[in-house]
């Protein structure tokens, strides 16, 4: 994983397919922390100060993704939903794939309406993965695949 960092926000995070460690900058206090909490199952929010770059949709968009607690899904159409969007499903969709900064935003959250993992942008056996290892660590185990 390689993180970067701007003026003190996380501005992306991007996954490497290679076996290098994950990069973090020294002006990030408790990245290394926080990281390793939520891969433990300890953490189940992070606290670090984000700020991606995106349009005001994605940036509606990426905000609720916030909001979706550990261990849980929901589907790009309540999404859509929320934002008061009838039919905006792929538009959610093509937010969510924008996410710079996943896991810390956690797009790996959203499933399509049938609960079928749909689109990742770091693949999707990252997000069954992810989906999994939260699983594995919380008490809902909710996820059905």
């Amino acid at each position: 994983m390689l993180l970067t960092v701007n003026s003190g926000f996380v501005t992306n995070l991007s996954f490497c397919d290679s076996e290098q460690p994950l990069r973090i900058p020294d002006n990030i206090a408790g990245m290394t922390e926080q990281l390793q909490g939520y891969f433990t199952g300890r953490l189940k929010k992070f606290n670090l100060p984000v700020k991606p770059s995106g349009t005001p949709f994605q940036l509606k968009v990426w905000s609720l993704l916030t909001d979706i607690p550990y261990g849980t899904t929901t589907t790009y159409g309540a999404i859509a939903e929320k934002l008061g969007l009838k039919n905006g499903a792929r538009a959610v969709g093509l937010a969510n794939s924008q996410n710079p900064i996943p896991i810390i935003i956690p797009c790996h959250r959203v499933i399509g309406q049938n609960g079928a993992l749909t689109g990742y942008a770091g693949g999707l056996w990252r997000k069954e993965w992810l989906l999994k290892m939260e699983c594995m660590f919380s008490p809902q185990g909710l996820f059905k695949f």
